[in-house]
Order: structure tokens, then sequence, then C-alpha cells
């Protein structure tokens, strides 16, 4: 399978920031906006397979760096940094620009693990990628680290799982 260059899987999704995705704070919903990541992730993971489903198999990391105000526009970018077998790394970087100064800053960065999928609903293999920038250069060549600790994490997550409950704790 011929690799990809990593700007081919590049989504960039601009949007406002409305009202009723504000919280008690005046600032945008976390959740408002890891959906927006994962629909942004989708499409670079889609992009990418060119097959017509693709699951979002984790979120490996979000972190929060400035609140997002009404008076913000939101910028979402999206490209595969790292591939396995079947799954993609998908990075996200949120731009916030206030509309009224033009000043723009930093304000999240995510990775998502997606996986892609055949009519039947089983893992297809994925293309390498090939980075070019500076950026896409660094999360290419940090991404085997970051597979490994997401391994680990799936495995110390298969054991939580076999030591929970399904008792309803109201019993």
């Amino acid at each position: 399978m011929e690799p990809k260059k990593i700007k081919e899987t590049r989504v960039v999704q601009t949007d406002q920031v409305l009202i009723n995705d504000l919280n008690n704070y005046h600032t945008l919903f976390g959740g408002v906006l890891m959906k927006k990541m994962d629909a942004c992730a989708t499409l670079s993971a889609r992009r990418h397979s060119r097959v017509k489903e693709c699951v979002t198999a984790s979120t490996d990391s979000v972190h929060f760096i400035e609140p997002i105000r009404q008076s913000d526009s939101v910028c979402i970018e999206s490209f595969v940094t790292h591939t396995g077998k079947s799954s993609m790394e998908i990075f996200c970087k949120v731009i916030a620009e206030d509309l009224d100064t033009g000043i723009r800053r930093l304000a999240a960065t995510a990775f998502l693990t997606f996986v892609a999928l055949d009519e039947n609903k089983r893992p297809v293999e994925v293309a390498k990628v090939v980075p070019e920038s500076e950026e896409e250069r660094y999360l290419f060549e940090s991404g085997e680290e970051r597979a490994k600790i997401s391994k680990l994490k799936r495995q110390q997550n298969i054991e939580l799982i076999s030591k929970l409950s399904l008792q309803k704790p109201w019993d």
C-alpha cells in the first residue's frame, strides 16, 4: 500500500461559538468541543483510509489550554500523524480567534485513535503516512511512543474492566 502525505489527511473546520454551547462560566463546554474534535478527526480518518466507516477507538488525550468564549471563532485542524495496521492516530489542534481583535490563541489539543472498517465491520489495513513540515515530523516521530503508551493503557483498561461490577449500586 502506497504511503500518503500527512497533508492529504488535513481537515480544517471553523465555527462560531453559540450561546447554547456555553457553560455557567460563559465559556465553551468541554464536551461540545470534544464532539467537534471527534467529528473533524473522523473526516481525517476517512480521508486517509478511504472507507465508509472509521470508528473512534479511543480519545487518548485532550488538553484544554485556554477558554473559548462567545466572542471567539473555533478553528479545529485535524490530520493523521501515525498509523498502525488498521489504526490511525489523529491529532487535533484548536485555535480560538477573538473576532473583535483578531487575536488567535491555542485553545486545546487532542490525540484520538480511529480504526478503519470494511463493509463487514472488520478492521482493514491503512497506508502509512509521510510527514513534510516540521510540525508533522515532530508529531510523526513521537507517535511510536504514544502508540506504546496507548497499548499499555488498553491493557490496564482490560484489567480494570475485569474487576468492575454490573450490579445496581442501589440494590
